[in-house]
């Protein structure tokens, strides 16, 4: 039977103007933690009249990196800096790399080429709730693992 926990989860981001954990017990991850998604389909399927068909490969490894912090995560301020940093040129822009691992797992994913997709939306409510900080990567490489046993 394998398990998983967040706590095995390491993640950092290094680029201009930043380089730090985005886990840990003080980086304040929300619940909703960190989420990489593609953002195309690697295949195209088309099948002809006769009902026989053709895949077409497609090169792509483009998509985004969404971390989820608490409100009150230290972290928020880290990524603001970097934020303000790297969108005052655009030879700052797009030039983080993000490293997600669980070696307990043996997933492993790096989105390089990332920018600052925009500001979180800053809520100030009853519940103090989360900031999510997205990035687009040109390049998302992924390995996911069998886990230990």
């Amino acid at each position: 039977m394998a398990t998983y926990s967040f706590l095995d989860v390491q993640a950092a981001i290094v680029g201009p103007g930043g380089s730090f954990s985005l886990s840990g017990e003080e980086a304040g991850v929300a619940e909703e933690g960190i989420t990489i998604t593609m953002l195309e389909d690697k295949n195209t399927m088309q099948v002809g009249a006769g009902g026989g068909g053709q895949h077409s490969l497609h090169g792509g490894r483009a998509g985004t990196v969404a971390v989820t912090l608490l409100k009150t995560s230290p972290v928020n301020a880290l990524l603001s800096e970097m934020y303000n940093f790297q969108t005052m040129s655009s030879a700052l822009h797009g030039q983080n790399t993000i490293v997600v691992r669980n070696p307990v797992r043996g997933d492993e994913a790096s989105a390089r080429l990332a920018a600052f997709k925009k500001l979180p939306d800053n809520v100030n409510q009853k519940v103090a709730g989360t900031n999510t900080w997205m990035f687009d990567a040109i390049f998302i490489d992924q390995r996911l693992g069998a886990g230990l046993i």
